[in-house]
């Protein structure tokens, strides 16, 4: 990676990592963030991504308000509304006639005697009396007003038909509803301006309420009281504000430009990590290329990656400065010189590195605060490995293998991951030119091989690796000793002549062919080479034995040796192979096409190999910098019991792989259980089997959840009246009257079950359960892909 000394290369051959020549560097990126597909980058910088459970799609993420319980229907929340209506109408109409006994004791009791007439129907005597009167029933109405609503439910009313609708529905339902409530308290219709009035008169005194100006302000104040409570209620302010900002927005020009309290503030798109540690100009130049359009969200997740590494090394960051005061947003470029890929298919959020695969169903099995939520996968999800299951056209390879090669894809441009993405010819894995290296094996015109040891120069290395990809899957034939036989060739033959033996040749090695075994011979006793031809001579007295391995190896082997792989699988100082162990040191892009066609034993061999090298080489980094992730679009037979240890240690060294497969039963018998301990990430697609939806919900375990259990018991009425009445009621609703017994428990059940998984998830959903490298999980969660 060109990224100005904040990396180092560590002796790496390029003969062992072949690259495409770097292309011109675009001058003008799109100017768009990945949030949405256009919107501006300074904006999609400045978008909040608050930390979330494992999981959810962070960009711009709103928790869902909390959850509410059941309430009354419609009808009956609008019945409730009438009768507490009418009830108060009622009772307000019978306190104004008189028809309330001792109505008036409460407020005598708190003012002078001499105010009133005696008795306790005598009414006021004076004008003291009156207005504490008038006080009284403006009190007593507006605890009227609030017991009505209480009992009628109002709030929920308003809630449900009012509020749900937003704004600007919200404000003009407000408007209308002050707009009555002003009418109201100005006719005198409701006590409430005598009483105010009244009270401002005790407040500031008479003299001084005969001023016209008191007066005015008093009714302003009055008039503002009663809009209040509707200006919350309709969120005016709120409106008002958004509609200001909107016109603000829309001047363009001069109001895009940051004012002093925006360059104060720590906005995201002026680099203020570059700025607190004095690289103002590097800052400066960074915050007009965003401004203009000519970075994208790959160059500031890449910008911000080589700033991150090259933290502790101050030399590293004078380089980085001077690249970005040269180069702007291209500076520290990825080495094949692109910025983004020719296509992408989903949402991408660089910043997090997550890529959204769908949303949360609105569905009972779904917690309540992830429903309707987005659904993405990030490095800390796939480095504890990812299982998906499902028939074909279920969408594992369209809707979650394409996604997460464009997302290791980019995060490899950003410098921060690696990528081998592996399936047959055709698989939607994306063109030749987002990648850096494509090796099309069986394809004359393929530009690069591929190395069947992974890279290394260790013979038990090779030959333990080689062993799993050739006979893992066959389970009468022990790995090691199969390991064993391979190593007794291996290492004689790569201290004979300096590589490892191409296809041919460890065919006829195995063979026991003599002419091979004897020019090998030769070859050892000519350098004397006296420890290797021990590790022959034990070959030779273990061939053909009860047991011995090298034939079924040649079988294997044999696979690879036919007229459509001539030229590949070449060794030597020539070869222009790729090797697996090259993503240790560069952020690579690789994609290898297997020749399914024909060859389809071939290609599960091969598959079961790279698996091998990829946990091999993984395992055996000393820089765990870059995630690396190993993708197979089909990986039917190519977990074996030592892969699947080597996927359990993934999650610890940065690395992670995903795994698709038509059908659990793809994977050995003896190996279902132990695969689905060692992800910590598993799928299940719509359209799977019972047999393989049980061993999900095995997985997936169980939950305690409460269950409602109602029984009708029939009323029996001793009395004639009640029996009479019962009777009626039978009579009228056709039901005998019954009494409800409600019992509540506490049960385990499956989170989900096999018939669940196998007939309830709809086409083009998912359930998928999440597990982070630090522990975190999620539930499974059914997901509508690409929602």
């Amino acid at each position: 990676m060109n990224d100005e000394g904040t990396h180092h290369a560590r002796g790496t051959s390029a003969k062992r990592v072949p690259g495409p020549t770097p292309p011109p560097l675009p001058s003008l990126p799109p100017r768009v963030g990945p949030g949405d597909g256009g919107t501006p980058l300074g904006e999609w910088l400045r978008t909040p991504r608050r930390p979330q459970a494992p999981g959810v799609w962070r960009y711009g993420h709103t928790p869902r308000p909390p959850e509410r319980p059941e309430g009354v229907s419609d009808r009956s929340l609008v019945v409730g509304v009438v009768i507490s209506l009418l009830s108060g109408l009622l009772l307000w109409s019978l306190w104004r006639n008189g028809y309330i006994p001792y109505r008036l004791i409460p407020v005598k009791l708190f003012t002078p005697g001499d105010w009133w007439y005696a008795g306790s129907f005598g009414g006021p005597a004076t004008v003291e009396g009156a207005r504490a009167l008038t006080v009284y029933e403006a009190l007593l109405f507006g605890l009227l007003v609030y017991g009505c609503g209480r009992l009628g439910n109002w709030p929920e009313l308003f809630r449900r038909h009012v509020a749900s609708r937003g704004q600007p529905s919200l404000a003009v339902a407000a408007a209308l509803a002050a707009g009555l409530a002003q009418l109201l308290v100005w006719k005198d219709a409701v006590p409430v301006l005598r009483p105010a009035l009244i009270l401002a008169a005790a407040v500031v005194g008479g003299e001084n309420f005969q001023s016209q100006t008191v007066v005015n302000l008093v009714y302003t104040l009055i008039a503002a009281a009663v809009l209040w409570p509707f200006a919350r209620l309709g969120r005016w302010r709120e409106l008002a504000a958004a509609h200001l900002g909107r016109r603000s927005a829309a001047r363009g020009g001069d109001a895009e430009l940051p004012g002093p309290a925006q360059l104060a503030a720590p906005s995201p798109d002026r680099w203020p990590e570059l700025r607190d540690a004095g690289w103002t100009d590097a800052a400066d130049t960074l915050t007009a290329e965003v401004r203009t359009g000519r970075m994208n969200d790959v160059d500031c997740a890449r910008l911000r990656h080589a700033w991150a590494v090259g933290r502790d090394h101050p030399d590293r960051l004078a380089a980085l400065a001077e690249a970005v005061l040269r180069d702007g947003g291209a500076a520290a470029v990825h080495p094949s010189g692109s910025r983004d890929l020719p296509r992408r298919t989903a949402q991408h959020d660089l910043l997090t590195g997550q890529v959204r695969i769908g949303r949360c169903a609105d569905d009972a099995h779904n917690p309540y605060a992830r429903r309707g939520s987005g659904l993405a996968l990030e490095p800390a999800l796939l480095g504890t490995s990812l299982l998906a299951v499902g028939p074909p056209g279920a969408g594992k390879s369209d809707r979650l293998v394409r996604p997460v090669v464009e997302s290791l894809a980019l995060q490899a441009l950003a410098g921060r991951a690696a990528l081998v993405a592996v399936g047959g010819r055709g698989a939607p894995l994306g063109p030749d030119d987002a990648y850096d290296v494509v090796v099309k094996i069986g394809d004359p015109a393929s530009g690069h091989d591929f190395d069947l040891y992974g890279g290394t120069t260790d013979p038990d290395e090779a030959a333990a690796v080689l062993a799993e990809g050739l006979a893992g899957d066959v389970g009468n034939l022990d790995s090691r000793r199969a390991a064993t036989v391979l190593a007794q060739l291996l290492g004689p033959y790569r201290t004979a002549h300096g590589h490892f033996p191409g296809v041919p040749e460890l065919r006829e090695l195995l063979d026991g062919g003599p002419a091979a075994l004897t020019t090998l011979r030769g070859a050892l006793e000519a350098g004397g080479h006296g420890a290797m031809l021990r590790e022959l001579d034990a070959r030779a007295r273990q061939a053909g034995g009860a047991g011995d391995p090298a034939p079924a190896l040649a079988d294997r082997i044999a696979l690879l040796d036919r007229p459509a792989f001539a030229g590949f699988f070449t060794t030597g100082g020539e070869a222009r192979v790729f090797s697996l162990r090259s993503l240790e040191q560069y952020p690579l892009r690789v994609r290898v096409d297997l020749p399914e066609r024909g060859h389809a034993e071939a290609s599960r061999l091969l598959t079961r190999l790279l698996l091998a090298q990829f946990n091999a080489v993984a395992a055996a980094r000393t820089d765990r910098s870059l995630f690396a992730g190993l993708v197979l679009d089909d990986a039917t037979h190519a977990v074996t019991a030592e892969t699947v240890r080597g996927i359990r240690r993934l999650r610890s060294v940065n690395a992670g792989v995903v795994l698709a497969l038509r059908t659990i039963d793809d994977v050995p018998e003896t190996l279902h259980t132990p695969l689905l301990g060692a992800v910590g990430c598993s799928m299940a697609f719509s359209g799977i089997t019972t047999w393989d939806g049980k061993r999900f919900t095995e997985a997936w375990g169980k939950e305690w959840v409460e269950t409602r259990e109602v029984a009708q018991h029939t009323v029996f009425a001793d009395q004639p009246f009640t029996r009479a009445l019962h009777a009626l009621r039978k009579l009228v609703t056709g039901k005998a009257v019954t009494r409800d017994a409600v019992t509540v428990r506490q049960v385990e059940r499956e989170r989900w079950s096999a018939s669940e998984l196998a007939y309830s998830v709809p086409a083009g959903h998912a359930v998928l359960s999440l597990t982070t490298v630090a522990g975190e999980h999620a539930p499974p969660l059914l997901v509508e892909l690409g929602g």
